[in-house]
């Protein structure tokens, strides 16, 4: 049986203001940086997206059907 850890505080504590302060502040530094950096934030999920073709137990729902 593994013990539990009591609930701790963090090490440093600021007020409610304070904390909504730097949520917004690191919330806006990550909304330029992803602006600034969308094209290769882009291209990198999209080179590890795999692709349809690679799994053969997939199903093809939408291709080869004649029409109505």
């Amino acid at each position: 049986m593994t013990r539990k850890r009591a609930a701790q505080s963090p090490e440093y504590a600021v007020s409610d203001e304070a904390a909504a302060y730097i949520a917004d502040a690191l919330m806006e530094i990550a909304l330029q940086f992803e602006a600034s950096h969308f094209a290769q934030i882009r291209r990198h999920y999209q080179s590890i997206t795999p692709t349809g073709d690679d799994d053969a137990w997939q199903l093809d729902m939408f291709g080869k059907h004649p029409p109505f």
